[in-house]
């Protein structure tokens, strides 16, 4: 008689992040099944609750309930691993809890022990215990913590006017020699700026570099295709395809 398969549930707004992460685990689980995908916390407690599975991989960050939020509400029911992009006061507060945790964008080795680590508590048929109290400090970080200074508009020049555009609304961005050209929904500008500068500026969770001279916001990728040992992005309603280069393939695999 054959075992249970063990279940997952992956949350996490951003598409390409969900099916990266599949494609991982997929890798290096292949017994896993993953039972559900959630676009939000809220979407993410009501599957959660139809399908009841071992393992929750929880986006901290997603509109409405956050993933800390949801996992709350799950009540110790599932052992839970949290995904984050903020890396700089993870470590410190998962490390108090017996709960894991993996940072954006996910190590193929990190995930390794995580996975590990959550077979190791599936044949023991342990649940990652995170007392209540540790998740309300959790929480609480979550609503005073100083956000990163991430970029929220740039200010660039078209022709001989000055542009203030929302960084919401940029397509990409491509280096051009000390300038960087950045596309977005209305139209091309240009700022004196280096694409290296702009890339430590922008939330990672939306945007990627994919290319020493390219980088483009995640919400605006239609699909990657592998072109020799390097590939490339179409754009959602777009006509252009911008280069990856092989440092940066690990974004797209298994898309």
């Amino acid at each position: 008689m054959s075992a249970r398969r063990p279940t997952a549930l992956i949350a996490d707004d951003e598409p390409l992040l969900r099916t990266r992460l599949a494609g991982l685990l997929e890798d290096l689980w292949p017994q896993l099944d993953i039972v559900a995908h959630a676009r939000n916390g809220e979407e993410a407690l009501d599957l959660f609750r139809q399908h009841r599975p071992d393992v929750c991989f929880l986006d901290v960050h997603m509109p409405g309930l956050t993933g800390i939020d949801a996992a709350r509400q799950m009540e110790g029911a599932t052992a839970l691993v949290f995904v984050t992009a903020y890396d700089q006061y993870a470590v410190a507060a998962f490390a108090r809890g017996a709960v894991d945790y993996l940072v954006k964008p996910v190590d193929p080795d990190r995930l390794a022990e995580t996975v590990h680590r959550l077979q190791q508590r599936i044949a023991s048929s342990q649940r990652a215990q995170v007392p209540d109290e540790v998740l309300q400090s959790l929480a609480a970080m979550l609503r005073t913590r100083t956000e990163p200074a991430w970029l929220q508009w740039i200010k660039a020049s078209v022709g001989t006017t000055v542009r203030l555009i929302p960084v919401d609304q940029v397509v990409y961005l491509k280096a051009d020699h000390k300038y960087t050209v950045v596309v977005w929904e209305e139209g091309e500008a240009v700022i004196r700026k280096t694409i290296r500068d702009l890339a430590s500026e922008l939330d990672p969770a939306r945007f990627a570099q994919i290319h020493r001279s390219a980088i483009v916001n995640l919400r605006h990728v239609a699909q990657f295709t592998a072109v020799d040992d390097a590939g490339e992005v179409a754009l959602k309603g777009r006509g252009e395809r911008l280069p990856v280069s092989r440092s940066y393939l690990h974004l797209f695999q298994r898309m």
